[in-house]
């Protein structure tokens, strides 16, 4: 590996965990302030951030499981993905479902932002370098994730989001598990 590879490398990963580290500091910043203009009045600040973050959260993990399928040189990326890409579907499903009920549209244009940033990076990405970005990007987006998952069972006040919340956080940290294995042996694996 040459320098200009490894310094752009750092500097893509260091962008992926600068914006996911970012999204998650303003959503909890958020959610322990008073509740957004746009936030609807039946749900406190707390279950507002976690409906913008959960609400895009999952698709991102379809897109970039996909991504990953197609691009990983690792059988156990690919397969890890393939499970990124089935599980959040039900899980998309069953938060739109109570958002439907609900009458609420979550915005978080800030985490859409940080969520494209992170897919263009996993499209230009190849070989190990992809594999290693992917993996590493999946622990700090499900370690994210089990914060925000937890911190909504904990502190929010709707109880069917409790409920969602409470029902998913297990399979969050599954997932967490099984990336920290990859993340461990994507390292190990790599040739530059």
């Amino acid at each position: 590996m040459n320098g200009a590879s490894a310094t752009r490398r750092i500097a893509r990963f260091g962008l992926i965990h600068a914006l996911v580290s970012m999204a998650a500091g303003v959503g909890i910043a958020n959610a322990q302030t008073s509740a957004p203009l746009e936030a609807p009045a039946m749900l406190n600040a707390i279950d507002f951030n976690f409906v913008g973050q959960a609400n895009l959260g999952a698709p991102f993990q379809v897109d970039s499981g996909r991504i990953a399928e197609t691009k990983s040189t690792s059988a156990a990326i690919r397969s890890y993905a393939h499970l990124m890409v089935t599980s959040h579907v039900p899980v998309v499903d069953a938060l739109n479902a109570i958002l439907q009920r609900k009458n609420v549209t979550p915005s978080n244009p800030l985490l859409h932002g940080a969520y494209d940033a992170m897919l263009f990076t996993l499209y230009a990405e190849q070989g190990a370098a992809f594999d290693q970005t992917y993996t590493k990007g999946q622990v700090e987006y499900q370690k994210g994730n089990a914060a925000l998952f937890q911190q909504e069972i904990q502190n929010g006040s709707d109880p069917d989001l409790r409920e969602f919340a409470r029902q998913t956080l297990p399979k969050i940290e599954d997932h967490l598990q099984r990336a920290l294995k990859l993340a461990g042996t994507a390292s190990v694996d790599s040739t530059d």
